[in-house]
């Protein structure tokens, strides 16, 4: 078993999804270049991003310990829309999504002793068409920030939102399925697995 759980982001979403799912970690962000390559498509992007993430934490831990990582985009038309640098560029691609379908790619990257696995889980969300008062609003709020395409599901953001399919936490930022498949691929048990009625999962513990 892990001696040391370790999230190796500094995302608050992603710790509350560890928290609701009652695991004890301690918080150590990598510092990497996010910068997308030439030509790389979305789901290529934030596999290599979430792996990089995961393997620059293990290095300087000890190999007892799980390093969960995760990188979260999303793409509209094969367009990568990261984090908005500022409150003008979120505006433009909340602009941009107004009134479109688009996809929220996170891929989560686990690490455990000499074992690694990494994934991707995709979900689709449709915002509204945006009224220009609606964007002026939701700009204004200042919670487009570090929101990969500048709105949060969870949030706020929740008004821009017509409809999600695919599961929720994949668009806040981790996949508590894919986790869970991660876990036992490295060799992690885990108990208490529990499904909503709507399919979607609710928490897990490791067993002790």
């Amino acid at each position: 078993m892990p001696t040391e759980i370790v999230l190796a982001s500094r995302s608050p979403r992603r710790r509350e999804i560890l928290e609701k799912l009652n695991f004890k970690f301690l918080v150590d962000p990598p510092e990497i270049d996010e910068t997308p390559q030439v030509g790389e498509d979305p789901i290529t992007y934030v596999r290599r991003i979430a792996a990089a993430k995961a393997d620059a934490v293990a290095s300087r831990h000890d190999r007892a310990c799980l390093v969960i990582a995760a990188d979260t985009t999303v793409a509209l038309d094969g367009e990568i829309f990261g984090q908005p640098r500022d409150l003008n560029e979120a505006r433009r691609m909340i602009q941009k999504l107004s009134g479109k379908s688009h996809y929220v790619h996170t891929a989560v990257s686990v690490r455990h002793q000499n074992a690694g696995a990494d994934g991707c889980d995709t979900a689709e969300v449709v915002l509204r068409v945006l009224s220009p008062e609606l964007v002026d609003w939701y700009i204004g709020t200042g919670e487009s920030l570090g929101k990969a395409g500048a709105y949060a599901v969870q949030g706020l953001g929740a008004k821009l939102v017509a409809e999600v399919r695919g599961e929720r936490d994949t668009v806040v930022g981790l996949s508590v399925r894919l986790l869970g498949q991660q876990l036992s691929q490295v060799g992690v048990q885990i108990s208490g697995l529990a499904e909503t009625p709507d399919g979607s999962t609710e928490r897990f513990g490791l067993e002790k």
